[in-house]
């Protein structure tokens, strides 16, 4: 058994799982934690528990120290820093004639690395990008190419339903959706009617089977 308190990084994060070792850590304190990305800057969202060997992936990285107010400062200037690394970003992306959309950009809490955020069409050959980049920001540099659901998921909007968009408010991470939810539902299969605003089959639709499935109602 471990003890473990649960970290997020961003609002919407998944939760991930750390020692508290003896320190006096609660919900909603900010803690500097070891990463396989690096040292990063988190809110404690799952208060201090003991839980089985199965539920975490080990080796259980213990939390470096509890985060204070210029740590919060510094989250900032890094928030600050990767907002005027886009239009770089962007300048670089034209320069070397690559078909790329950016859609987000984040330091580490350390600065040793920039994570550029983008979507493609297709696999994109960026090698040469990344040396430009990595002489102009002097810090590793870091490319992810992500899909519709995450860009939607880190840009935010109001889905058809009227409201601010779960994957970008409370989903720590996505599960299958599949057009069979929406038959069981007995829903319009009119791709307009159940897609969400990323224009996948909206998430909210294996919310409700569910009900449907405890409820006994899917045939």
């Amino acid at each position: 058994m471990y003890n473990v308190v649960g970290v997020r990084f961003k609002p919407a994060g998944k939760v991930y799982y750390f020692d508290p070792g003896d320190a006096l850590i609660d919900v909603h304190d900010r803690v500097i934690v070891e990463t396989t990305r690096g040292v990063e800057y988190g809110e404690v969202v799952v208060g201090r528990r003991t839980v089985d060997e199965k539920d975490v992936v080990l080796p259980l990285k213990q939390i470096m120290r509890v985060a204070t107010p210029k740590d919060a400062e510094t989250v900032e200037e890094n928030r600050r820093r990767a907002r005027e690394s886009m239009q770089v970003f962007r300048e670089k992306v034209q320069a070397h004639n690559l078909e790329m959309k950016l859609v987000d950009a984040e330091y580490t809490f350390d600065r040793n690395k920039l994570i550029f955020y983008f979507t493609a069409e297709g696999r994109v050959d960026f090698r040469e990008l990344v040396k430009d980049l990595a002489s102009v920001f002097r810090v590793r540099i870091e490319l992810r190419q992500i899909g519709v659901r995450d860009e939607a998921k880190i840009l935010g909007g109001i889905g058809p339903c009227g409201r601010l968009l779960c994957c970008s408010t409370w989903m720590g991470e996505f599960d299958p959706v599949s057009i069979r939810m929406a038959k069981d539902q007995s829903l319009s299969l009119n791709p307009t009617k159940i897609s969400g605003l990323c224009g996948r089959l909206m998430c909210c639709l294996k919310f409700e089977n569910d009900t449907y499935q405890e409820q006994g109602v899917v045939l």
